[in-house]
């Protein structure tokens, strides 16, 4: 899978089941890494069937999944079903499609749904919920989320307060890349708060190098990794309460407090003895394939890159990446407070039907068990937020330090706001202001005043 499908967002437009879907580029659908170095054979691995007994003789029952998460992502989850298959006597038949949102829609309109699919937006979701087509979970799966998951999980995966879909995988968007051995070579710390930040950028221009590079093309779905930066600050700089106010479009999209992080934003992306290290000057961003916007780290032209965990698969093959090695990366720091916010994304399990088979599998998706199993079956580039997954199971350090985020009591989470506005915001207008911003130095009032605008009426 090419990094823009790995990276893809695809988010439902406003209206009702039939409207059209729009794909584009921000780590909220498929988070599997594949099969990879260190990976468990799946049939190794033990399972306690007991819970699954409650649902009854399950053996020659089949269970259909259908998920935007293909090949070569799709044989760890495959491999992961093993012992469930196994415990249960069901056979799960998976189905992966780069055309999942589109299709699902369709194939929900015309009778033929899926038992279980994995939805990477809420959006999708409650539309689905809308149109009747989605079941609630059962008793077993709300259990298993209360008990391993943060509230806030369980309430992305709620419509009008009624809970249907766990939270599967995950993906951590607030990260910088670096280079620990450059960083060591010049003296330089990791910084942990956002004036560090900003005084270690200051240090490295004043050397004569670029502190940052970035980067926000992604073809038809240019402008997406522009909105990760401003959500990450709007938690940073307004709160979470603002930002749910702000995604949910209670306050304006041009807020005064919005307009302060974007101008945060443009502190960095916008600052000319910044950017954009080893690729051109400040609209360059603009033009640079996100893909592509951090390797100038490696050849040291720059030092930092703000990414999520996923872009550990753009480094080339060989580069080490750890602690102490080529490249690593730090949790964006907070503004404001000691513990920063963490800014993500992941797939929920939705139900079409209410079938002891169907459920039985939604359990075991939703627990722990399937969480280190998964883990143990996987390489690198895929992460769970289930708190009951050992860490260690996990085969990549950036895994394990996205995992240590999600499990963090005292962190705040929040999910991708874009990929819970409507789609004619954040995968649409919101992206092509961003855009503006960058290359033609649209003003920052300009840029928000003109999303808020196109914000639909109904």
């Amino acid at each position: 899978m090419t990094m823009r499908a790995r990276g893809r967002r695809s988010t439902a437009l406003a209206g009702g089941l039939g409207v059209a879907l729009v794909l584009a580029g921000c780590g909220a659908g498929a988070t599997s890494g594949g099969g990879g170095a260190g990976a468990t054979n799946a049939s190794d691995l033990e399972l306690d069937c007991a819970p699954y007994e409650e649902f009854g003789d399950l053996e020659g029952e089949t269970v259909s999944v259908y998920t935007s998460i293909v090949d070569p992502e799709d044989q760890p989850h495959i491999d992961s079903y093993v012992p469930f298959e196994e415990c249960t006597g069901v056979e799960v038949q998976y189905e992966g499609s780069r055309e999942f949102e589109a299709q699902l829609v369709v194939r929900v309109q015309s009778g033929n749904a899926p038992d279980i699919a994995y939805i990477p937006q809420p959006g999708l979701l409650a539309n689905l919920v809308a149109a009747n087509a989605v079941v609630p979970a059962p008793q077993q799966v709300e259990a298993n989320v209360d008990e391993y998951w943060d509230e806030s999980w369980k309430n992305y995966g709620s419509v009008n307060g009624e809970f249907y879909a766990a939270p599967l995988g995950a993906n951590a968007k607030s990260f910088v890349w670096y280079s620990p051995s450059a960083f060591a070579d010049a003296g330089y710390e990791i910084p942990t708060t956002w004036d560090e930040m900003l005084a270690l950028s200051d240090q490295i221009a004043e050397s004569g190098a670029k502190p940052w590079c970035a980067g926000i093309g992604s073809g038809d779905a240019t402008g997406w990794p522009a909105t990760d930066w401003l959500e990450d600050v709007v938690l940073r700089t307004a709160g979470p309460d603002v930002y749910d106010q702000w995604v949910a479009h209670q306050i304006p999209f041009n807020d005064p407090q919005i307009v302060q992080a974007l101008d945060t934003v443009g502190g960095i992306l916008k600052n000319p003895d910044y950017v954009n290290g080893g690729l051109g000057e400040v609209q360059s961003i603009a033009t640079t394939e996100f893909t592509d916007a951090g390797l100038p780290i490696l050849d040291g032209s720059c030092f930092m890159h703000r990414q999520a965990s996923f872009y550990q698969a753009n480094w080339p093959e060989g580069t080490d990446i750890s602690e102490d090695g080529d490249i690593f990366a730090f949790p964006l720091p907070p503004i404001e407070g000691d513990t920063a916010p963490v800014l993500g994304g992941g797939e929920f399990t939705a139900a079409f039907n209410d079938e002891p088979a169907t459920q039985a599998f939604q359990t075991y998706l939703s627990s722990p068990e399937w969480a280190n199993i998964k883990a143990q079956v996987s390489g690198p580039g895929w992460v769970s937020a289930n708190t009951g997954l050992d860490v260690e199971n996990l085969t990549s350090p950036i895994d394990q330090l996205a995992a240590e985020q999600f499990q963090d009591p005292n962190a705040v989470f929040r999910f991708d706001g874009s990929d819970l506005m409507p789609g004619e915001i954040g995968a649409g207008a919101l992206w092509t202001e961003l855009t503006n911003w960058l290359a033609t130095d649209k003003q920052t009032q300009q840029v928000l005043t003109d999303v808020e605008s196109a914000w639909p009426t109904s």
